[in-house]
């Protein structure tokens, strides 16, 4: 009941990722938080959250009230008595002709604010069950570019159509949604500072239509799908067209290149929402694997796993959602892209089990600073090995001006190890337009091993503050982050300081369109290593200024150029010592008008290493002093073409030796729905130790028959742990929320006893065969 392990060196991506060897001689007081304190505190914050929603005070305090009064305005009409709409992605139904349309849309790009070379038109209409879109895009039929159809699938190469919903009508959260001209359909948790959380599938539906001139679409979006306020009428909306043949972006509000989509603070307004029901707000998910696995590591055995589940969830109220999970789903039809590592820290590799990913994005905690108190794969695996998740519980949601997340999951005893309980709190609050502040905590219960010995728990405590504003110098985007996290003494006969304990740091960021710059400073302490979170390195502090200029040249064939420089310096806390200086050149980099790409850049970097360390067999960096220059081209061609392809070549000196590396990746698309994809890293180094070469094999296929229903699959192969794995996965969608998965594996490894034997041998095979199924009430 686990996804496939494919770190190729470094720790297995299962284990619990250890920080570096620190120094352990210290013996100093240090004051420690209690549980008690911690009790205390969550318990303060939940009477906070608890009195603001339920002292009478106004229902839509949560609203961005300071947005401009100029805010176009998009009115939804009730679908008319006795009438509805077949989704079909015709409007052809009359209900269709009582709803105004927009039409009035602006470029972003290639010419800001201009017309738009093509027209569109939207509508809304609603009824007690859903909100329906209609929209109409005319265009030149042999013009539109739609080859993806899988669900989620990137829409880098199509003509496409996003939109978002401010439920909230906060400025800084929502729901993504985005189709195509082949019925694609995307969806994703919008966060502040326009980051999307595409792990969320929601239940809607999505029908279109190629016409004679251009492209429509039906929508269906039920209420129960999303969270809101239902006492307010009115929502922050925005919308986005993609022409990709002409690379050109148009969108009804926000189309200033500092604005855009991604940031709901210019949305404009969905006003007429009334009778939007949830029905009982009850939904479970059953589901049932089945399948049979061949082991050949240490001894030929066949086993036949099955398993069933289910998650429960209940809308508290239409804001806030609860859900429990008993035996869940350990992702079995998910598979890990393979990594080589030449670095002497860990890899970090993203959740693929369901349970974990919805919802997540309020655990989110201060992005762009490299600190993660909360990392999900810690949670069901220990040592390697997946441990079963006896049960889980979650609520997240919106109350008033809170967005709060809980999480408490525990596990079953395992390998003579006892069962472990996890508990993972989250709560920001908004202030000003378009900020918000925040506090985290978790706790890890160890169980007691087969002596019958608990260790102590574990706590991480912090909290973080993410202020935006979108008006500085009168209509530029500023944003200063900052954060403080600390984690309890994983040794209590070792005193400890505040500082050893915990991480800290502070950004300012200019994300603007010509300049762009930030500046950012962080510490980690010694012993900073949250255990239910992810640290690649501790024990140091860093300060890093950017500046990147990207102009945009009358030139017709060229969009932008950019031109940047990064200094980068890292310290050791204990000793002072500077562990890293690195002057990061970004010389040329090419944005096309057609897409295509191509950037060059040179790296300076001292970097001081304090212990030795096996970066291949046999071959061990020695500590000490090293600098070294690299250089770097890359670039790829437009990617709406039937045959793409992205390469880069780099190169210089790589501690006391050389290094020369390339990646070619190859794409082609014969047909829509149909794609071929072709990858292959290759690092050569030579060092006076000795020399070695990596290579990373991977092809990707793909046939998707129709949105619904898709067959994919992939090979990888990397000559540093000589496997060879193939994987397969078909997925049929019955209907939104229920889906059908078959899917097979099969890993080889290379006999490595003779050095004359090159043939493989197999590790592992097995099929999986899963049924989920979604009921709403």
């Amino acid at each position: 009941k686990c996804l496939f392990p494919n770190s190729l060196s470094g720790p297995d991506w299962f284990d619990d990722v250890q920080s570096p060897a620190v120094p352990t001689n210290m013996n100093v007081s240090t004051p420690r938080l209690t549980r008690a304190g911690l009790s205390a505190l969550v318990l303060i914050v939940a009477l906070l959250v608890t009195s603001e929603t339920g002292s009478g005070q106004e229902v839509n305090r949560g609203q961005n009230d300071t947005s401009p009064a100029e805010a176009p305005v998009l009115r939804a009409a009730p679908v008319p008595a006795g009438q509805g709409v077949d989704l079909d992605g015709y409007l052809g139904e009359s209900a269709w002709q009582t709803a105004t349309p927009i039409t009035e849309f602006k470029q972003q790009d290639p010419v800001e604010g201009a017309e738009p070379t093509e027209a569109s038109e939207i509508r809304i209409l609603i009824d007690g069950v859903a909100l329906y879109i209609g929209a109409m895009f005319f265009d030149d039929p042999d013009g539109i570019l739609a080859y993806q159809k899988r669900r989620d699938e990137g829409l880098g190469t199509d003509d496409r159509f996003m939109w978002i919903l401010d439920t909230f009508l906060d400025g800084r959260t929502g729901y993504f949604f985005e189709i195509n001209p082949a019925g694609l359909m995307g969806d994703g948790l919008l966060r502040a500072g326009g980051n999307v959380n595409k792990a969320w599938d929601g239940v809607w539906e999505a029908r279109v239509q190629r016409l004679d001139n251009g492209w429509s679409a039906e929508i269906r979006i039920p209420w129960s799908t999303l969270n809101f306020n239902p006492e307010s009428d009115t929502w922050g909306i925005n919308f986005q067209r993609t022409i990709r043949r002409k690379q050109e972006e148009i969108l009804w509000t926000a189309h200033r290149r500092t604005e855009g989509l991604w940031r709901p603070i210019h949305a404009g307004r969905l006003t007429g929402l009334s009778d939007m029901s949830q029905g009982i707000g009850l939904e479970v998910k059953p589901y049932v694997v089945a399948g049979w696995t061949r082991q050949t590591t240490l001894a030929d055995s066949t086993s036949y796993p099955r398993d069933l589940g289910f998650d429960v969830g209940h809308s508290i109220t239409p804001s806030l959602r609860a859900a429990a999970s008993f035996n869940t789903d350990f992702a079995e039809v998910e598979v890990d892209q393979r990594r080589v590592n030449l670095t002497r820290f860990p890899l970090r590799f993203p959740e693929q089990r369901d349970f974990f990913l919805e919802g997540s994005g309020v655990f989110t905690f201060a992005p762009r600073n490299g600190v993660e108190p909360y990392f999900s794969r810690r949670i069901g695996l220990r040592g390697g090995n997946p441990v079963p998740i006896q049960f889980g519980t979650r609520l997240g949601g919106q109350a008033g001006r809170y967005e709060v997340g809980f999480l408490q999951v525990g596990t079953e005893d395992h390998l003579g190890i006892g069962g472990e309980e996890f508990t993972v709190s989250r709560v920001k609050r908004q202030i000003f337009e378009e900020s918000t502040i925040g506090a985290i905590y978790t706790r890890r219960a160890g169980g007691a091993d087969i002596q019958g010995t608990r260790p102590a728990d574990n706590h991480t405590a912090g909290i973080d503050l993410d202020f935006r504003t979108s008006r500085f110098l009168g209509d530029k985007n500023l944003q200063v982050d900052g954060f403080f996290v600390w984690n309890s003494n994983s040794e209590p006969t070792v005193d400890r300081t505040l500082s050893d304990l915990s991480a800290r740091g502070i950004r300012f960021d200019f994300p603007n369109d010509i300049w762009q710059m930030h500046l950012s400073y962080r510490e980690f302490g010694s012993f900073y290593d949250p255990a239910v979170g992810f640290v690649t390195r501790n024990g140091f502090r860093r300060v890093e200024p950017n500046v990147t200029w990207r102009p945009r040249p009358d030139i017709s064939w060229i969009r932008q150029f950019e031109f940047g420089t990064q200094f980068r310096y890292l310290a050791s806390i204990e000793t002072g010592r500077p562990e890293e200086r690195q002057w990061q050149f970004d010389i040329l980099n090419i944005d096309f008008e057609n897409s295509a790409d191509l950037d060059f850049g040179v790296t300076r970097q001292f970097e001081y290493l304090d212990r030795a360390f096996e970066i291949s067999d046999g071959i061990v960096i020695q500590p000490g002093e090293y600098w070294t220059w690299e250089w770097e081209v890359s670039g790829g061609t437009p990617n709406q073409e039937r045959i793409s392809l992205d390469a880069g070549v780099g190169g210089g000196s790589f501690w006391n030796g050389d290094r020369f590396g390339y990646e070619l990746e190859f794409g082609y698309r014969p047909t829509p729905g149909v794609e071929l994809g072709l990858e292959y890293e290759r690092d050569e180094v030579a060092l006076p130790q000795g020399a070695f070469d990596t290579n990373l094999f991977r092809l990707n296929t793909a046939w998707d028959i129709s949105p619904w229903s898709s067959v994919t699959g992939n090979v990888q192969y990397d000559d540093v742990s000589e496997i060879f794995g193939l994987f397969l996965k078909t997925r049929w969608i019955i209907a939104p929320g229920n889906d059908l998965y078959l899917v097979y594996t099969q890993n080889w490894q290379k006999l490595r006893a003779d050095q004359l034997d090159q043939r493989f041998t197999t590790l592992s095979q097995g099929g999986i065969t899963k049924l989920n199924y979604t009921f709403r009430f």
